[in-house]
């Protein structure tokens, strides 16, 4: 995975105010931690760290520049705002070249199964360990003519270069099973059945009156 390149500021403002003031200049309030240094609040652009993320996904590596020195770092939480999406704060843990980090990556499917099945992806992501610098963007699980029935259990996963489980191996990741057809019963269909076959223009709602004719009919007499 390549790494993308963001320049981050110094942030010496906190609170609400703060982090209101630098979203409306269009940058994102972001912290910086990990191995064993203490946390540095910076900013961060906030169109290009958009798109950073929405390229390189949950684990998009990321080189901060910060102050003439480069950090390299792995998101590890997003807030975005509820309604629009926007990026409100990302906490981004440091990473060195060559080290091991545990990731979530994505599991898709690819091909097409057997006629008449449905294929189910169990685990979205499966966690791997893998290193900093090459954490893989997806987990491939081809399910090209599989039958129903057919199970991809976590060890049957064919991992990247590199990279080991950090699951149960028994964990069911894919599931095939057969389609289901669903009969949608109309209201005729269950009157027929009941063996109730409605007339042509027959009135469903009783008289009114004490006396019997139409609904609604004065009763002459009164």
């Amino acid at each position: 995975m390549s790494e993308t390149r963001l320049q981050a500021e110094p942030r010496n403002e906190f609170g609400k105010g703060a982090a209101r003031r630098i979203r409306r200049a269009h940058k994102v309030p972001a912290v910086l931690y990990g191995h064993g240094t203490d946390p540095v609040h910076v900013t961060l652009p906030g169109h290009d760290t958009m798109m950073a993320l929405k390229h390189g996904g949950a684990n998009a590596l990321l080189s901060i520049e910060l102050e003439g020195e480069t950090q390299l770092a792995l998101p590890k939480q997003v807030q975005r705002h509820p309604v629009r999406g926007e990026l409100e704060h990302v906490d981004l843990l440091i990473v060195r070249r060559g080290e091991k980090v545990t990731v979530d990556v994505p599991v898709v499917t690819v091909g097409d199964a057997a006629p008449e099945t449905v294929v189910t992806i169990e685990h979205a992501t499966i966690s791997l360990e893998a290193e900093a610098t090459h954490i893989p963007e997806s987990v491939e699980v081809s399910v090209e003519g599989a039958e129903a029935g057919t199970q991809v259990l976590a060890k049957d996963l064919t991992l990247p270069s590199g990279t080991s489980l950090q699951v149960d191996e028994e964990a069911l990741v894919v599931n095939v099973t057969a389609a289901v057809e669903l009969e949608v019963e109309t209201e005729s269909d269950a009157v027929a059945e009941a063996g109730e076959e409605p007339e042509s223009g027959e009135e469903t709602v009783s008289a009114v009156a004490g006396e019997p004719g139409e609904a609604g009919e004065e009763n002459p007499s009164a």
